[in-house]
């Protein structure tokens, strides 16, 4: 490869400005001794068991006090900027222990791309699905009567759509958010860290 001198006599090499990392093994069983991959699925059960928390909460807080008054509560908007704010702050804290995932659609997609290994998806993913549980568990806990009078804050179809509308809908709003972290991962990004949290507030907040 051709090299050129600059006038700070720094060396600029022509072609590609970024290394692509190689691709993870399939199956990588030494990363079950690493501590470094324990803590990670640590933070994946952390932050997803305080994102469903904090988020089914303000729903079902919001419906709580929308059937009594129309003007109380949070309010669409509100509910919205509750999902985006907290996937940002915890996608930030995350990010640099195992890469902020909190979310299986997400892990796979890492996964088909062959970004993180099988071991680790799947740890993930079971991390992942655990705080969620653990999450809604303290909703149901904290908030048992409006948790079972409001479906536990469940979504559902509204009047004038039919299934297949919202599955069209669910299916584009997750294939934008996985788009938005390759994107923001991509190596030929500068500076990439730091577009992450903000990218998926502003994806969460859309959809």
């Amino acid at each position: 490869m051709s090299k050129e001198v600059i006038e700070e006599g720094q060396v600029q090499q022509h072609g590609k400005d970024y290394v692509d990392p190689p691709p993870a093994p399939l199956l990588d069983f030494a990363e079950l001794k690493l501590w470094s991959f324990h803590r990670a699925l640590i933070a994946e059960f952390i932050a997803t068991l305080l994102f469903l928390y904090v988020t089914v909460a303000t729903v079902i807080g919001h419906n709580k006090l929308n059937g009594a008054d129309k003007c109380d509560g949070v309010g669409i908007l509100g509910i919205a900027w509750a999902f985006g704010g907290m996937i940002f702050v915890l996608v930030y804290c995350t990010a640099g222990i195992s890469g902020g995932h909190i979310n299986p659609a997400v892990t796979f997609g890492l996964f088909l791309a062959r970004k993180v290994s099988l071991v680790r998806a799947v740890g993930y993913i079971i991390a992942q699905c655990l705080g969620a549980i653990c999450g809604v568990g303290f909703v149901k806990a904290f908030m048992k009567h409006p948790y079972n009078a409001f479906g536990g804050g469940a979504n559902f179809v509204q009047s004038g759509y039919s299934n297949g509308t919202a599955l069209g809908a669910e299916i584009i709003g997750t294939f934008v958010l996985v788009y938005t972290v390759f994107s923001a991962t991509d190596p030929k990004r500068s500076a990439r860290d730091s577009h992450i949290p903000v990218s998926t507030f502003l994806i969460q907040i859309r959809t």
